[in-house]
């Protein structure tokens, strides 16, 4: 008997000890921490080298010559060039200020139609597909085949890295939430999520083969924008100069050409390569390989700024612009007069985000402290093949208790006489069973439609329930912009929602990728 109870109270003391031991391990990690003063600078940084380079580059956009610029050839004393890079990201802090942090493709999306009066490429094409009820990413993906791969995305990242620096996994998910509203899921949108978690890690990592390679990582392989970047790492590997390595991405990119997402952040690349670490130098051969230069500039310098902060960049680059903010892509609301201003705001939202999901790097009053850096820079890799796989057909909303879905299957188009199926899918994320109400507003009367539920959808706890709707477009049928409302408990979430009445000769087919 006494030896038994002997024998328990040595295990006994063996599981306290274990505990102690591992609690004491656990209160010595100490979390990855950047010093605030520091992490101000280097967000300052970043918008003051994207308003250099984008005023650099701006006189240049859409030449595909190779340019010979050392300094700033057109500009306004004390001013930087209006450039829609930076506007875009002020929107986007303005969108998460007031949406408690939490931002998707469809929140965004209505920002655009509100605050974003310009029409280019992608931008129209994505503003006019919502205007037709066609949400994200839908709107970024239909009747978009030239510009989807462009350039209007991966040029306005650096909001995201800053809102989450050294976590880049929810920069790649914020990314994808951007780009797919103008560029669907494709090139254009790979791009930004190489550029996000790219700009995230470099407040973490300095190397810039290290950033390259983990951002590479962060998209697939097979898709043209890694080709295009190893494109521009193998030609310097080789020993080609920039011109050399500048001809060798613009063939590997000849299948989709000038002013296209993959040939231009390489370019960004080539700049990087082959600048040696010198400011101005690297901005002026980025801008020299011509294209969308103002991008390529802009980009470039708001990287330098993430990496090293206000001290990388001359004086003689910041006197001729100023501080000042001048825009051309948004109206509607007040704009920061000074990038000093836009700083404050963000480094402000940064610390709501970080609570908000758990953010691993920690910006404090104390010293940065970067020692759990390979933790920071692991990235998920079932995460990204979600994002990476997500289709360009399924428009969705989401609630802390529900996630809510329209699945086209394909062209958001219909026949006369012909059927268009509509998947709807709830989720219920709750522990709890939910009685939900569908209901659809403002169909067209030249429109039927099959399969509306006449009860209450009871969703059990953690399930999904489908509901496929089937609609049919009569003689005299127009296009139709409708609205799907579920009801939870008196709350209600609204889903836009639009079908393009099309000839048959006006019938994209299916658009998937």
């Amino acid at each position: 008997m006494r030896q038994d109870l002997f024998s328990k109270f040595k295990l006994a003391l063996i599981y306290i000890s274990v505990l102690i031991f591992f609690s004491q391990c656990k209160a010595t990690t100490k979390k990855s921490t950047i010093n605030e003063a520091e992490f101000r600078d280097r967000v300052y940084a970043c918008w003051l080298g994207k308003n250099i380079g984008g005023t650099l580059g701006m006189p240049f956009e859409g030449k595909t010559d190779v340019n010979n610029i050392t300094f700033y050839t057109e500009i306004k004393e004390g001013e930087p060039a209006a450039n829609d890079d930076l506007d875009l990201q002020i929107l986007w802090l303005k969108a998460m200020e007031e949406n408690n942090y939490n931002v998707d493709a469809y929140t965004l999306g209505e920002y655009w139609l509100k605050y974003v009066p310009v029409n280019w490429n992608e931008y129209g094409i994505g503003k006019a597909n919502m205007r037709l009820g066609i949400m994200p990413p839908l709107s970024g993906e239909y009747n978009n085949s030239k510009w989807k791969t462009s350039n209007g995305a991966w040029i306005r990242s650096e909001i995201w890295a800053c809102l989450a620096p050294g976590n880049p996994m929810l920069a790649a998910k914020f990314a994808w939430e951007d780009a797919c509203v103008d560029h669907g899921c494709t090139e254009g949108t790979y791009a930004e999520i190489f550029t996000a978690t790219l700009e995230s890690a470099a407040f973490v990592e300095k190397d810039m083969n290290k950033l390259i390679q983990f951002a590479l990582s962060a998209i697939p392989v097979e898709c043209k924008v890694t080709t295009a970047v190893n494109t521009a790492l193998e030609a310097k590997k080789s020993g080609k100069t920039w011109e050399q390595a500048r001809e060798a991405v613009i063939t590997a990119t000849e299948d989709l050409g000038w002013f296209q997402a993959p040939r231009n952040v390489a370019f960004t690349i080539i700049g990087w390569l082959y600048g040696e670490g010198d400011f101005g130098k690297s901005i002026c051969i980025a801008i020299n390989c011509g294209d969308d230069t103002d991008c390529t500039g802009a980009t470039l310098g708001s990287i330098f700024g993430i990496i090293y902060g206000t001290s990388i960049i001359p004086e003689k680059w910041k006197a001729p612009i100023g501080d000042g903010i001048k825009t051309v892509a948004v109206s509607g609301f007040e704009v920061p007069a000074t990038l000093q201003v836009l700083t404050d705001n963000t480094v402000s939202a940064q610390k709501k985000v970080a609570e908000l999901y758990q953010s691993p790097l920690k910006i404090t009053s104390g010293k940065t402290n970067l020692s759990s850096q390979s933790e920071l820079l692991a990235l998920d890799k079932n995460e990204l093949a979600l994002i990476w796989n997500r289709s360009p057909y399924q428009v969705t909303r989401n609630t802390n208790e529900l996630t809510f879905i329209c699945d086209y299957k394909g062209a958001p188009e219909i026949l006369i006489g012909e059927s268009k199926v509509l998947i709807i899918s709830i989720i219920n994320k709750t522990n709890a069973e939910k009685r939900i109400s569908l209901d659809l507003k403002n169909v067209p009367a030249e429109y039927s439609v099959n399969g509306m539920p006449d009860t209450l959808l009871l969703i059990n706890p953690h399930a999904k329930y489908d509901v496929a709707l089937s609609f049919i477009a009569s003689a005299g049928a127009n296009n139709a912009k409708f609205i799907a409302e579920i009801k939870d408990a008196g709350k209600t979430l609204d889903m836009q929602l639009g079908i393009i009445k099309v000839n048959v000769q006006e019938s994209s087919g299916d658009e998937k990728k």
